[in-house]
């Protein structure tokens, strides 16, 4: 069974209304980690940076403007829901980056088939309980040694 979903997508990392320049951008979406998508960020010169936030947050961001704290995500246009744009901030700093939704709906679609929406809970405790009878046999094994 496949436990995980990743995917490339070019984003617009927009520096100013002036400039801006496309980007590859990678997504991640782990079954061990249901609830989180990754972000990964290949700014020119500098090191990749992955940010982590909710799968609902980016989900409800490609039809709304939605988000608090570090992460908004917010369509251009609600009427033609063709782009999106995600601001990341840390302090005073932040970045805002343009990108397609088209391609961000694959992305979900293909994590929804991994894990559905709404059922994280259930493979998150399942996952739970099996890391637990794992070290549970593992301690038997390693005491009847």
């Amino acid at each position: 069974m496949r436990e995980s979903v990743q995917a490339e997508v070019m984003m617009s990392f927009l520096v100013s209304e002036e400039l801006s320049f496309r980007i590859p951008v990678e997504l991640g979406y782990e079954a061990s980690d249901p609830y989180a998508v990754r972000l990964t960020f290949h700014l020119p010169g500098d090191a990749p940076v992955t940010w982590t936030f909710g799968r609902d947050l980016l989900v409800e961001g490609v039809g709304r403007a939605c988000g608090d704290g570090d992460v908004h995500i917010a369509p251009t246009d609600v009427t033609e829901l063709d782009e999106a744009l995600i601001r990341l901030q840390v302090g005073g700093d932040q970045a805002l980056f343009k990108v397609g939704i088209p391609p961000l709906l694959a992305f979900l679609d293909r994590t929804d088939r991994l894990v559905p929406l709404g059922q994280e809970r259930a493979l998150a405790d399942f996952e739970t309980h099996l890391d637990d009878a794992l070290h549970r046999i593992l301690a038997e094994e390693q005491s009847a040694g």
